[in-house]
């Protein structure tokens, strides 16, 4: 390998050197290592190439019109770099780093700022993007680009990387892809799926973001080991499914969300089953809101505690008793467990009473415990008027948290 080295002391400034020629100039195949200094982007790369600075101090700085980094080709490795400076333009993808219709790239250790889009991969394949830190223009959140957009990219490695009040992190149309050990905050969805298979989703930490994750039109993809928190608002939720089939939530930690888990038309095929094993669903307005026809979910081994409501189903008929329900632990549970087994003697049954009232008619959310709602939800159990409507029922509630610990594999 060939290695093109600009020697410097100390901080300087390089934008008299025109870079993009000496990219145009270099073999394919060379590292071009850049010392600390500010460079002019607005770079194209159509060969296979190494450019590597700094860290912080070495700056690609756009001209605030397109792209500041457009990668063609395969086999192009970036590094230790800080890309600041694109355009504003949505519809052009204005991006820190665009890298189309490519192979076995890499973008490892970079710090992106003042950037629509951070990293827009289209097309790429078997590349990895790990260890950056990517923050969009201060616009309003709607209005940011998202910090990582994956389109039509399958077998990508996307690990460490942290975002920051950007827009998405998206994965459409792509399979095959690990997401793992990221940190998302302040965005609006943390990790946005659609029309996507193969997936893994391991060990990723979401705040104070509008969603955690949300599959939309998608399958056969795995999420374990992540902790969402925060998710709050109209729509915050910790993990959301959307005619989603074959899915394994495993072993996640979702808390203080005002909805756990959104279970909507999911699985979409009815031949298929999602497993929901293992999670803990804490501290949330809501563990689980069931939403539209969603049956067919093993929700086993879960813990659900400190929720305002364990689960809540707007679905018009209630669609949440007709999954399988086995072995989570209830914090509110009253049974006993006289043989000493982990598992309580009664089944756990939730029903909607006169205090659950505000969650079919959202009008009377204001009333939520108030004395009026307690009264009538004592009169309605003592001598109930009408039947209560039953949500669900766990033939064998676990009577300790601790035993909710779903194995691995």
């Amino acid at each position: 390998m060939r290695v093109i080295a600009w020697l410097a002391v100390g901080v300087v400034t390089l934008l008299g050197v025109d870079l993009q020629q000496l990219i145009d100039k270099t073999p394919p195949g060379s590292k071009i290592q850049l010392p600390k200094g500010i460079f002019r982007g607005n770079l194209v790369i159509d060969k296979p190439l190494i450019l590597a600075g700094q860290g912080e101090g070495t700056i690609i700085r756009g001209d605030g019109n397109g792209s500041v980094i457009r990668i063609t080709s395969s086999h192009v490795h970036l590094e230790g770099l800080t890309i600041e400076g694109s355009g504003s333009e949505h519809e052009r993808l204005d991006a820190a780093i665009s890298i189309k219709n490519a192979r076995f790239c890499q973008v490892l250790r970079c710090h992106i700022r003042d950037a629509l889009f951070g990293i827009d991969l289209e097309n790429v394949h078997n590349s990895r993007i790990e260890g950056n830190t990517i923050t969009s223009k201060p616009f309003p959140l709607g209005l940011r680009g998202d910090g990582i957009r994956l389109w039509y990219s399958n077998d990508n490695i996307l690990r460490r990387n942290h975002l920051y009040k950007s827009r998405d992190f998206v994965v459409w149309y792509s399979h095959g892809n690990l997401i793992e050990e990221n940190l998302g905050e302040y965005g609006r969805y943390s990790l946005h799926f659609m029309y996507a298979g193969r997936n893994v989703v391991r060990k990723n930490r979401y705040r104070h973001n509008s969603v955690g994750i949300f599959f939309m039109y998608s399958r056969d993809t795995l999420a374990e080991e992540n902790v969402i928190e925060s998710s709050v608002g109209t729509t915050g939720i910790g993990i959301g499914l959307k005619d989603a089939s074959n899915f394994t939530i495993r072993n996640n930690t979702i808390l203080y969300c005002a909805k756990g888990l959104y279970i909507d038309r999911s699985p979409f095929d009815p031949e298929s089953t999602n497993r929901i094993e293992g999670n803990r669903i804490l501290y949330n307005a809501i563990g689980i809101h069931f939403h539209s026809l969603s049956t067919n979910n093993s929700i086993t081994c879960n813990i659900f505690k400190g929720n305002m409501e364990q689960v809540y189903d707007d679905s018009g008929r209630i669609h949440s008793v007709m999954n399988r329900w086995e072995m989570n632990y209830w914090d509110d549970y009253a049974g006993i467990d006289r043989d000493g087994d982990g598992i309580g003697d009664i089944p756990y049954t939730l029903y909607y009473y006169a205090d659950k009232i505000w969650l079919l008619n959202p009008n009377l959310r204001f009333f939520y415990g108030s004395p009026v709602i307690s009264i009538l939800n004592f009169i309605a159990k003592l001598a109930p008027i009408s039947q209560p409507v039953r949500l669900l029922t766990d033939p064998k509630p676990l009577m300790h948290e601790e035993e909710c610990l779903y194995e691995k594999g």
